[in-house]
């Protein structure tokens, strides 16, 4: 495909691709920080231990917030052709060198031209609302505890107002970036039941957002959840592109990095046909 920018690693390094996942409660999130813990610096920790001196610092599909999760984050680290352990056997010798709260759950050589944040064309993102009359401690740290009725259709109502490409300023924080988007999915949907109520996923799919964005939209359906916001009143927020109207951040923790995609170019090859 022409017009599709390629990455390659520094000479005399190869570039590998990693799928990894980890509990967002021990880190400041992915990046790396000068005076907390972080997904990024832990991982190249690891690989400096099994002889990756040289090794990049390893680069993933999405920069996540301190506390946020994440279930499958595609990430890339070129390490030097010398490194001496098997792209096969490469996930199995980084989890030996990991915490218990990050793991790799797949590794292997990446394809031509691939770089994990720039090649990426859809990130995923699911926030989790517990909505029972009681907090339930399996679920803490991974869901916001709502005790209160939730109006699920009203919610859906404001939802679709925000799918789309828009200006999402009234969404995000602190942000000097151009601030539209395109949310190719936001919806609220049923999950796994408790006692007494179940746990509600607020699922949103885009190519990139901005920051804090997800948890300002969660926020804001939050609200309309709770009666404190009309549906419709969400379209004026968005056109109004003015923080302060919308909804508070919602934490962290109730949000997980599900997934990402890269198009047909770096996606896996279909079998083969069966002509037998």
């Amino acid at each position: 495909m022409t017009g599709v920018p390629t990455f390659a690693p520094p000479p005399g390094f190869q570039r590998l691709r990693l799928l990894l996942a980890w509990d967002g409660a021990d880190f400041a999130g992915w990046q790396a920080q000068l005076n907390a813990p972080s997904v990024q610096d832990t991982l190249h920790a690891a690989l400096l231990r099994l002889g990756g001196e040289g090794a990049a610092r390893p680069v993933a599909a999405g920069r996540t917030d301190a506390g946020v999760h994440a279930e499958a984050m595609p990430a890339h680290v070129d390490v030097p052709e010398s490194f001496r352990i098997p792209p096969e056997k490469l996930a199995w010798a980084l989890n030996a060198h990991l915490p218990p709260s990050v793991a790799v759950l797949d590794a292997g050589p990446a394809p031509a031209g691939f770089h994990a944040r720039f090649s990426c064309t859809e990130r995923r993102y699911t926030y989790r609302l517990l909505n029972a009359p009681q907090r339930h401690p399996l679920w803490v740290g991974r869901v916001l505890h709502v005790p209160g009725p939730l109006d699920m259709p009203a919610m859906n109502a404001a939802a679709a107002a925000l799918v789309g490409t828009h200006d999402f300023a009234a969404f995000a924080t602190r942000e000097d970036r151009q601030t539209v988007r395109e949310v190719r999915a936001l919806a609220v949907y049923p999950g796994p039941p408790v006692p007494g109520g179940s746990v509600w996923e607020v699922r949103v799919a885009g190519e990139s957002f901005l920051r804090h964005m997800v948890r300002g939209l969660v926020g804001t359906l939050l609200l309309v959840g709770q009666g404190k916001l009309a549906p419709e009143a969400v379209a004026a927020i968005l056109a109004g592109r003015e923080r302060a109207q919308a909804g508070a951040n919602v934490p962290g923790y109730g949000l997980t990095f599900t997934g990402a995609s890269y198009g047909d170019r770096f996606s896996p090859a279909p079998p083969p046909a069966d002509v037998g």
